[in-house]
């Protein structure tokens, strides 16, 4: 026991200073998607073709002269593989380092331009009742563990989710809403509704994960509904496969009002 005490107290403060202090992301992290259109020829669909989710698309606008397609990206869709930068002969297409991804509607994942609605806070009412103290139900609806294992790190020291007040419990009646991950296969889709019943009202719906969003690569499957899509309303969006444990953080902080930067 006591080179047990030895040993935690040689290790220092291990818990992160997020986000007063921006964190320390690894090298091959891939950020929210830039693209430069200027550089984008027309005709070349190679990145379009390479996208295994079909996250990327054409879409047909008007200029000066002529029609012209544009390209435009669904991050919802986007399991961030980074393909579509590898086989642009132009590198019109770039990943920038940014980690704070989620929004707070589906629309507002499908890029064009460089403008981005981040998510923000949750109406005031509603942080009255979840600024202090918000109560998560997680709910793996089919996924592969990725996303799971990226909402499960929070709670350890490094990031420490329980000192914002936020906490998974085990029951949706001890829940404030759901946290969602997994394409919702025809096996769970039953169970997570009535899950989401069980939970007092009011309550929010967090979507983590291409796959919850938009089914991911398990998308138009027979097996799968491709996502929450219209089965439940969904108050935050945490695009990736898997969202970075800090991208997740950060939506969750937004929605209460927690973070100014």
């Amino acid at each position: 026991m006591i080179n047990i005490v030895k040993t935690r107290h040689k290790q220092g403060y291990r818990t992160s200073k997020f986000p007063k202090v921006e964190p320390v992301l690894p090298e091959r992290f891939l950020g929210r998607p830039q693209i430069d259109h200027s550089k984008c020829v027309q005709g070349c669909e190679k990145c379009v073709q390479s996208c295994p989710t079909q996250a990327l698309s054409l879409v047909e606008q008007d200029s000066v002269l002529a029609k012209m397609n544009t390209l435009s990206i669904d991050l919802g869709k986007c399991i961030f593989c980074g393909e579509c930068m590898e086989v642009c002969p132009n590198g019109c297409m770039q990943f920038d380092r940014d980690y704070k991804l989620a929004v707070n509607k589906r629309d507002a994942l499908i890029l064009s331009d460089d403008e981005y609605p981040i998510a923000q806070a949750l109406e005031e009412q509603t942080r009255r009742l979840f600024g202090r103290s918000l109560k998560l139900r997680q709910v793996s609806a089919g996924g592969c563990n990725a996303c799971e294992a990226d909402t499960n790190v929070l709670n350890t020291l490094v990031f420490d989710l329980s000192r914002f007040g936020i906490q998974f419990v085990a029951s949706p009646r001890h829940a404030d809403g759901l946290l969602i991950t997994g394409p919702v296969t025809k096996n769970m889709e039953l169970a997570l509704l009535k899950t989401y019943e069980a939970v007092p009202a009011p309550k929010i719906v967090i979507a983590v994960g291409a796959c919850a969003i938009s089914g991911g690569v398990y998308q138009n499957l027979e097996q799968t509904n491709s996502g929450i899509g219209d089965l439940l309303h969904v108050d935050l969006f945490v695009p990736g496969c898997p969202p970075h444990p800090y991208t997740i953080l950060d939506g969750l902080l937004r929605i209460l009002g927690k973070t100014n930067n």
